[in-house]
């Protein structure tokens, strides 16, 4: 991958959650090395795992030696490509259709997971949804409590209903936001949402550390995933990732590393900390 500016073609979908197979070019999730077994017969449950960011987990994932729980919201065409993807791989994988807003689910989702693989090991809680708004004023109470439900208590509730299975040893890593740590004037609700998160992770991972489960977050800077075509006009879109020193958006298998890394144990002494692939913006965080 270039390090060189890049502009990708203007374009722009109408709803979210947005289409990975609509992307032109498609986000690239492929993993760029052969697999160590660092997660050798694990058993990783992966929200907003049909696409993006999630899907290079999955495949990435997959190529380590886990099985593999999808939880996405509607994408059914994209879910299918990555379970085909995790098979591929040598491993099996799960699609569990819902809303991670939506406790019941939540345990549902979970508890489906043990009945088909019989343990949990890793949670990566990422699934998320982010609407502009130019003025804090033009949010209205709908979308704030969305991105609220999406990205906040779904990390709690599947957080939740995971808890009772993981055991010593188990990792969780949230996936946060560059807008966390130097805000967004344009996405404020969501930016809001990504700071609860990184506060999530912080106190969770104190809560959790003596029982042997360790909490970690990652931040990524602008990355090509469904998000950002369902989100921004076509021309903020030709112009996405350029405003960082590397001067290109990252992709989602540039991502997927960091959450690979904390979620094996290879990241043994690390608890509470956050990566931050952003594409070289200094955050101090």
């Amino acid at each position: 991958m270039t390090n060189k500016p890049s502009k990708l073609p203007p374009q722009s979908q109408r709803r979210q959650p947005g289409r990975e197979h609509l992307m032109h070019p498609e986000p690239d999730y492929r993993p760029r090395f052969p697999g160590s077994g660092r997660l050798k017969d694990k058993v990783a449950l992966i929200t907003g795992g049909d696409s993006g960011i999630g899907r290079a987990c999955c495949v990435l994932f997959a190529r380590e030696g886990a099985d593999v729980a999808i939880v996405y919201l509607e994408e059914d065409k994209d879910a299918k490509a990555t379970k085909d993807l995790v098979a591929k791989e040598g491993r099996r994988a799960l699609l569990l259709k819902g809303d991670v807003g939506t406790q019941r689910f939540c345990k549902t989702a979970v508890q489906r997971c043990i009945d088909e693989f019989g343990h949990l090991d890793v949670v990566i809680n990422n699934a998320a949804e982010q609407h502009t708004q130019d003025e804090l004023i033009d949010i209205p109470p709908e979308q704030l409590k969305k991105t609220f439900e999406t990205n906040v208590f779904g990390y709690f509730f599947i957080t939740q209903a995971a808890l009772p299975h993981l055991k010593e040893g188990s990792t969780i890593v949230n996936t946060t936001s560059v807008t966390a740590y130097r805000g967004s004037d344009h996405l404020i609700d969501y930016s809001a949402t990504r700071g609860a998160i990184v506060s999530f992770t912080r106190s969770l991972a104190k809560s959790l550390v003596e029982k042997g489960i360790r909490v970690n977050g990652v931040a990524p800077g602008p990355i090509w995933t469904p998000l950002i075509p369902s989100s921004f006009s076509r021309k903020e879109v030709a112009k996405f990732g350029q405003n960082v020193p590397m001067g290109r958006p990252g992709q989602p298998y540039e991502v997927a590393t960091c959450h690979l890394f904390l979620a094996c144990a290879e990241s043994s002494y690390m608890c509470g900390q956050v990566l931050h692939p952003n594409g070289g913006e200094i955050v101090n965080g």
